[in-house]
């Protein structure tokens, strides 16, 4: 299944909506984790293919029938540039979606895709879901995910990063970033 995201902070919540809709379709309930661990990674993926980039998406769901095959979500853009994690101050209002990413999904990575790039993540059904809430308090607290002996990481590569020239322009920050979180908080 996939949607096509125009380059419009309003297109964050249509996606997140359309998710809900496949997955209730898919027999998921909106309030079964999984769903809500979706819809939140729907929300970081395309709010940064929209900010970042600029130009149109593509959002694709994968949801296998088999209960113990994982549930992928993938989102194409037309940038090549690749995603870089980045270190955001503890008073800083973005800058955390891949650590929300990294602590939420089971595997994430990326590819380029063309002349632009897929950023995929994948949750597996059989395996407790980790709480949406948790991982939204870990990277407001700097970006700090949970290692699987429970001591807290730097989310990954995070000293370079901050040495490398940001993900795409523009930054979060700025008008188009400010449409999308005025976007995201009217659109359920």
């Amino acid at each position: 299944m996939q949607l096509e995201i125009r380059p419009d902070p309003a297109e964050v919540g249509r996606a997140r909506r359309w998710t809900r809709a496949r997955l209730a379709v898919s027999g998921i309930a909106a309030e079964d984790p999984l769903a809500e661990t979706l819809v939140l990674l729907v929300s970081e993926l395309v709010t940064n293919a929209v900010v970042h980039t600029g130009a149109p998406a593509v959002l694709r769901l994968s949801l296998p029938c088999e209960a113990v095959a994982p549930v992928r979500l993938e989102v194409a853009d037309a940038s090549s540039r690749a995603p870089v994690p980045r270190c955001p101050d503890d008073d800083a209002t973005g800058g955390r979606g891949l650590a929300l990413v990294d602590g939420l999904a089971d595997r994430w990575g990326w590819s380029t895709d063309g002349t632009g790039k897929r950023i995929w993540c994948e949750l597996d059904r059989c395996a407790p879901p980790r709480a949406p809430g948790a991982a939204a308090a870990l990277a407001a607290r700097g970006g700090r995910t949970a290692r699987d002996d429970g001591r807290p990481r730097e989310a990954a590569g995070c000293e370079e990063a901050a040495r490398r020239q940001p993900y795409d322009k523009p930054v979060f920050g700025g008008p188009a970033y400010e449409a999308v979180q005025t976007a995201t908080r009217l659109a359920p």
